[in-house]
C-alpha cells in the first residue's frame, strides 16, 4: 500500500472523527459531520480547510520577472507587490500542464502555488526555462496552509489576528507577524465566499488551526464540502476539468489570456477542438467523472469532468467536454451506469450569491 504523505494537521484531523482518504499523495480529511452540512456552514458563517498538500515555489533573484514571464501565461509586468494572479503553466502545445497562483512580494521576487499532485513535475518544468542566475526553490515541506473561507471569515480573521484586514482587496494580500511568526494573509480562495488563505510555517498550522476552532462560528471543512462548493461556482479541478490535452480557451478560460507577451505554450492556444460546458441535471441523481455525453439524436459528443449534487441549488450540477461544434446546444443526455439522466446548458456560475468579491469599507 502506497505511504501517504501527512500535512502538520492529519494527527488532529484523526483525533477529531474526519473521515480520511487519499488524495494528492496526502492523507486528507473527506468530511466531519457530514459534507451537506459542511457546505451549507461555508456558505452561511466560516470554514477552515487544511490545504497544506498544495504546493509552494519560492523564486528569486535578478531578472526573475522576466524569466519567469516567458514560462507561465500571467503577465507579471503589471503584477505589482502585496498582489497575486491567477493562470496557467503551459505544455508546448498550449495544453494545461498545471494552474497556479503567483505572488509577487517584492521586485524579482515571487511565491508560486501550484496543485500538490503537479508540485514535482511543475518544478522541474519551471526550473528547467530558467536560467542559472535565479534560485529557485521548493518550501512546500516548511509552508502550511489553511483556508479561511465562508461570509463571516473577515470578522473571524480580524478576532483570530487582532487587527483590521477590512483593507484587503480581492487578490491582494499582506504579511502579518503578530502571532510572533511571519504569515502571509490572502484575500483569495475555492469556494465564491468572502474568504482568507494563511500561508504560515508549518510547526505553526496546530496552533493558528485550534485558535480558529475556538470560534463558535468557525467550523472544519473536508475536501468533500471543498469540492461541491467550487463546482457551483465554477472552478475548475487540475486532472478533472484542466489537463494536458486541453487548452485554457477549450476549458474557458481564455479570458485570462490577456499578455501580449510571447511564453510556452502560446502558440498552440488557437486549437479549439472541444469546449467546457456547464450542464444542470434535474433531481438528486448526479453525473460522474469519466460519464460519457451524447446529443438528444444519440450521438457521442463528450465526457463529464465533474459532477455533483449541489446543496445551494437543490439539483445537480456537471461540467462537461463535448465537441465544440455542439457546445451551443441547449440538451445533452448523460448516460451513467445506472440510468440516462437529462440535462440542459447552463452558465457559469451555478451559484450566484457568493460572497467572494463583495467591497468592504
Amino acid at each position: 500500500m502506497e505511504s501517504l504523505a501527512k500535512t502538520p494537521l492529519t494527527d488532529w484531523h484523526r483525533e477529531n472523527g474526519a473521515k480520511m482518504a487519499p488524495f494528492a499523495g496526502f492523507d486528507m480529511p473527506v468530511q466531519y459531520k457530514g459534507i451537506m452540512i459542511e457546505h451549507k456552514h461555508t456558505r452561511t458563517q466560516t470554514g477552515i480547510f487544511d490545504i497544506s498538500h498544495m504546493g509552494e515555489f519560492a523564486l528569486t533573484g535578478k531578472g526573475a520577472m522576466k524569466a519567469l514571464n516567458k514560462v507561465v501565461s500571467h503577465d507579471l509586468e503589471t503584477l505589482a507587490p502585496n498582489k497575486c494572479r491567477y493562470g496557467f503553466l503551459l505544455n508546448e502545445r498550449g495544453g494545461i500542464h498545471d494552474d497556479l497562483i503567483i505572488y509577487c512580494l517584492a521586485e524579482d521576487e515571487y511565491m508560486l502555488v501550484v496543485n500538490g499532485a503537479c508540485r514535482e513535475k511543475d518544478f522541474n518544468h519551471i526550473q528547467s526555462h530558467l536560467p542559472d542566475s535565479l534560485f529557485l526553490a521548493d518550501i512546500s515541506e516548511q509552508t502550511a496552509k489553511i483556508d479561511v473561507q465562508g461570509p463571516q471569515s473577515l470578522d473571524v480573521l480580524n478576532t483570530l489576528l487582532g487587527s483590521q484586514w477590512n483593507q484587503l482587496k480581492y487578490f491582494c494580500f499582506a504579511n502579518d507577524d503578530s502571532q510572533g511568526f511571519p504569515m502571509i494573509v490572502s484575500r483569495t480562495g475555492y469556494t465564491g465566499e468572502l474568504g482568507y488563505e494563511l500561508y504560515l510555517p508549518s510547526e505553526a498550522a496546530l496552533g493558528i488551526w485550534e485558535k480558529l476552532i475556538k470560534d463558535e462560528r468557525v467550523q472544519p471543512i473536508g475536501l468533500g464540502a471543498r469540492d461541491t462548493l467550487r463546482l457551483e461556482i465554477g472552478y475548475p479541478l487540475y486532472g478533472q476539468d484542466l489537463d494536458e490535452n486541453h487548452t485554457p480557451h477549450e476549458a474557458g478560460a481564455g479570458f485570462f489570456l490577456k499578455k501580449e507577451s510571447d511564453y510556452i505554450g502560446k502558440s498552440g492556444l488557437t486549437q479549439k477542438n472541444e469546449a467546457l460546458i456547464a450542464l444542470s441535471i434535474d433531481g438528486r441523481r448526479t453525473a460522474r467523472h469519466n460519464d460519457p455525453v451524447f446529443l438528444p439524436s444519440g450521438e457521442k459528443t463528450g465526457i463529464i469532468t465533474s459532477g455533483s449534487f449541489a446543496p445551494s441549488l437543490g439539483h445537480c450540477i456537471a461540467l462537461a467536454y463535448v465537441k465544440a461544434e455542439d457546445a451551443q446546444q441547449d440538451e445533452f443526455i448523460i448516460k451513467t451506469s445506472r440510468t440516462e439522466l437529462n440535462a440542459k446548458k447552463s452558465s457559469l456560475p451555478f451559484y450566484t450569491q457568493g460572497t467572494a468579491r463583495i467591497k468592504i469599507d
